[in-house]
């Protein structure tokens, strides 16, 4: 059964934020530092850290 990344991304998320309930303001960050990090000179730093 092959998933698309998409879809569990929105499942994950959507367990995390229901069963651990973390602030609103904590969501934001670490979508908007995810999202800066991407585009950043560190961005090879991490891709060749997580594979």
């Amino acid at each position: 059964m092959d998933v698309p990344l998409w879809l569990a991304l929105i499942v994950v998320g959507y367990l995390g934020v229901k069963l651990i309930r973390p602030p609103v303001w904590l969501i934001a960050v670490l979508l908007l530092g995810g999202f800066l990090l991407a585009d950043s000179v560190l961005a090879p730093v991490v891709d060749a850290f997580v594979k």
